[in-house]
Formats: C-alpha cells, structure tokens, sequence
C-alpha cells in the first residue's frame, strides 16, 4: 500500500473517519446544550419564572442552566466507567440518545403560565438529563480521536472533536437568529421551541455516523488482553489524583469564560447596553466560526512545540482579554464588541485546541476515559456552572462589569498555576504506559479483570 509520511493512505484515511465522526457528534452534543443557553438568557425568565422581578427571574433560569454542569461529572462518572469497561464507542451512542430526547422534551414543555410550578421542576429534570448526556460525551468523543492517532498528530486530530464546540454554537445561534426575527409574541409562544425540535433530526444523522465506526485501538488492546480495570474511577483517583486535580484547576477559566462569552453576555449586552438580540448573537456567530478554525491550528502548534506552553499562553490571553471584552460592551458598538469577543474567544481556543490530547496523555489507557472526565467535568461545576450566576449577581451588586472581568482573571490566575503544575505530555507513549499504569493499580490494591 502506498506509504505517505511514514503513514499509509488507508490509515490516514481511517483516522480522519473517526475524526470527523467525532466532530459531527460533539457538534450535536453541544448544539443541544447550547441552545439551552441562549433560551435561558432570551425566554425562560419570561416563560418559567414569571413571578420574579427581571434579575431574580435571570438568575433563576441561569441556576437551570447550571444544573446541567452539575449533572456534568456524574454523567463523567457514569459514562466513564462503563467506558473504561465496555468500550468508548458504546457509550456515545447512549450518550447522544440521552441528550437528543432530553433536548427534544424541552421544546415540547408546557410553560408556567400552563402547569404553574410544574413547568420549572421539570425544566431542571430535562437539564440534568443534558448534563449526564454530555458529561459521558466529552471524555468518550475525544478518546475515540486521541486513541486513534499517530503520536506526532494526537494533537491536531485531537482537537477534531472539540471544535464541535464552536461548531455547535454556530448551529445554535444560527437557528436562534433565524427564529429571533418572528414577532415577539410569536417567538415567546411557539419559535423558541423550534430548535429544540430539530435536535431528534440532528441526533439521528450523529447516531447514523456513529453507529459506523471502530472502537479505539487502544482499548481493543486492553479487552483482547482481558486487562480491563473492574473499579476504574477508584483505580483512577488512586493512581491519578495529582492528573485529576490539576485538570481540573487548569480548565477553571475556560469554561467559566467561555459561558460568559456565549450566555450571559448575551444577556447582559441586551438588557444593560440595549443592544438588540440579532446584533450579539451575530457577535457570537462570526467569533465562533473563528475559533472554529482557530483550534485545530493551535492544536497542531502543540504537536511541535508542547502542550503546557501554548495551553499558558492562551490562559494568560483570556485573563488580559475579560477586561477589553467588558468595556467594549459597554460602549454599544457592535464593531466594537466583536473585535473584543473575536480576541475573547481565539484566546480561549489557544488553549482548548490542544487540551484533549493534554488531557488524554495525563493517563493511562484502563482508566482514561473516567480521568479526563473527572477532570473535564469537575471543572465544568466551578467553572461553567456559577459563571453566569456569579457575573449576573457581581453586576448587581457592584454597578460595574469591571467585577467580572476581574473574577475571570482571578480564575485565570488559578487555572495558570495548575496547567504549570501539569507536567508535560507531548511525547508520551500512551500504549506503552498501559503496563506500568496496571502494575501500579495492583501494588496499590486495585483490581484488573485478568
């Protein structure tokens, strides 16, 4: 067969099927979860929490909103063992059906007007199931890309399936941009609901594809050798708690600031600046297709010159852009706000770019998928969960934006130290560490299935 670069075509070829499936399915993934963001910030207060003044009826659909980061780790939790034990490929199947009927339910809800406090309980029962649903998705999506590349590429291909993040917030705002424009009356009553009746079609064609791949070669590997971890979420805190912890600090940042740049800005822009719902989200349409193709170009600079320092050097932008991203809002200028979310966003993207192969290179292949998820996702609860919250009730307490600005610094900061913590994961051989991983579970009094 004719060899490319060290690689032969069919390879490469199997590679970039297992990448693109991953993207096409975390876009879904993140579609669903999306769009629950900007109808929070756009609807729900009026439609769910009607008795509420204007701020405490945000604050308690944003509290909705953050039950899904909540759910977030228990679906890595979950998802992640059964993972480790049964296989990736089986678990984004489920993970995928669990978000599209979730998400599908939401469009179909009856309002408070309706079923008064009914409405609101069920809401958080359908967010939670989201969480779950994505919480499984993230650790499996980018193991199936990791585990299937070459070494000197784990990176680029790595950031396949999280450019599904933009990926998915275009598709969101997008649908939302062309629903937005109904008459008020029309959309409150009926054209919210649309995007969220096109998730049962989009989750379909992401099972389709899915349904067609091969499980990762590397967990082949550990279930031919009948050596898979009986307890993997123990055995991951007891071999990896430093890798854990850390990953989890050093997503911190980039998880609070990317729901401040998705979702309560969008919010705040509207309410406080009065900009109008068209003009932010297409802020966020056209940042987001920028950091769409800004990912995987970072991802492959991390191939050549290290994960750590361009996963720093993102950091450190998005602490120093918070600041530029506040004042700019407030001046109303739509050039403006987009120069300024442009920067937010591509900073941001520096370091999520790279972060799935630095994540997945922490730890070894029996326990893999419940590391990164822990780690993602205990991140996503401090992170993404409080941020619009926190932001909303900084604003109303101190008058300004600039306290929120400040608080994303605070995290940056934090989140700085962990990924300089972290030790460097570029050249790790993440089949060769299975031996040494396994040996270490034993000493300590883990289990393995052989």
């Amino acid at each position: 067969m004719e060899r490319v670069g060290g690689e032969d075509r069919g390879q490469i070829s199997a590679i970039r099927k297992v990448a693109a499936a991953s993207l096409i399915g975390t876009t879904i993934e993140w579609y669903d979860f999306f769009i629950y963001g900007t109808a929070a910030a756009l609807v729900f207060p009026a439609l769910f929490f009607p008795e509420f003044s204007e701020t405490a009826g945000t604050l308690a659909a944003f509290a909705t909103f953050g039950v899904g980061f909540f759910a977030r780790p228990v679906g890595g939790v979950i998802f992640g063992h059964f993972g480790d034990r049964i296989g990736r490929k089986t678990m984004l199947v489920l993970t995928l059906t669990i978000m599209g009927v979730a998400t599908t339910l939401i469009g179909l809800m009856p309002t408070y007007e309706q079923i008064g406090i009914w409405a609101p309980l069920l809401l958080v029962v359908l967010r939670f199931a989201q969480g779950l649903g994505v919480g499984g998705e993230w650790g499996g999506a980018v193991l199936m890309a990791v585990e299937h590349s070459p070494r000197e590429k784990r990176g680029f291909y790595g950031s396949w399936p999280q450019m599904g993040v933009p990926a998915g917030l275009i598709l969101s705002n997008l649908i939302f941009l062309a629903v937005a424009g109904l008459p008020e009356a029309q959309f409150l009553a009926w054209g919210w609901r649309i995007p969220f009746l096109l998730s049962i079609i989009l989750v379909g064609v992401g099972l389709f594809i899915r349904l067609r791949i091969m499980e990762s070669p590397a967990f082949r590997r550990v279930q031919e050798s009948n050596t898979e971890a009986r307890m993997p979420i123990v055995d991951v805190l007891r071999t990896y708690p430093r890798q854990v912890l850390l990953a989890a600090g050093a997503f911190l940042v980039i998880n609070a600031y990317f729901y401040i740049l998705v979702s309560y800005l969008i919010n705040y822009a509207t309410a406080e600046v009065g900009m109008s719902n068209s003009s932010i989200l297409t802020v966020v349409l056209i940042s987001s297709l920028i950091s769409f193709f800004a990912m995987p170009f970072f991802a492959a600079l991390s191939d050549r010159f290290g994960r750590r320092p361009v996963y720093l050097t993102g950091v450190v932008g998005m602490g120093i852009s918070a600041f530029l991203l506040f004042w700019a809002t407030d001046t109303g200028s739509f050039w403006l706000v987009l120069a300024a979310h442009i920067f937010g966003l591509g900073a941001l993207s520096v370091s999520y770019g790279p972060q799935a192969a630095f994540y997945a290179e922490m730890f070894g292949t029996r326990v893999r998928y419940s590391g990164i998820s822990l780690g993602y996702q205990g991140g996503s609860i401090f992170g993404g969960a409080l941020a619009p919250f926190i932001a909303t009730w900084l604003f109303a307490s101190t008058g300004t934006s600039t306290s929120i600005a400040v608080y994303v610094a605070a995290l940056a900061v934090l989140s700085f130290v962990c990924a300089y913590m972290a030790a460097e994961t570029r050249d790790v051989d993440i089949e060769a560490e299975q031996d040494e991983e396994r040996q270490l579970i034993e000493e300590r009094g883990g289990a393995t299935t052989s």
